[in-house]
């Protein structure tokens, strides 16, 4: 059996799981630092991949078939970031905060 889903497409598109402009993602771009951040709760460390490549961060997340009380669940999301051309790539660094928020960090050249 299958279910329609219907979409409005008119409505503002969510960008990260769950976004409802609640701060579930957020990006500050100052003079400074370029920062990103993002729930990355449903994750493990080891299930999160940040690169960066010919000026783009990307952010991966994916873990495998897990059993919960109802069923089970997969979950993969994927993001990437044009870095502003003032960024200094080699200054990039992420963590993971104990309440599942990923934030990425980097310096501006100067």
């Amino acid at each position: 059996m299958s279910v329609a889903v219907n979409h409005d497409w008119e409505a503002k598109q969510w960008d990260w799981p769950l976004q409802a402009n609640d701060g579930v993602v957020k990006v500050i771009n100052t003079a400074d630092k370029f920062e990103v951040g993002l729930d990355a709760s449903f994750f493990t460390p080891k299930e999160i991949e940040v690169k960066v490549h010919e000026g783009a961060l990307s952010v991966h997340c994916k873990h495998e078939e897990r059993s919960d009380a109802h069923g089970t669940i997969t979950r993969e999301v994927s993001r990437s970031y044009t870095l502003p051309s003032d960024v200094d790539g080699s200054s990039i660094k992420s963590h993971l905060s104990h309440t599942g928020v990923l934030t990425i960090t980097a310096s501006k050249k100067h």
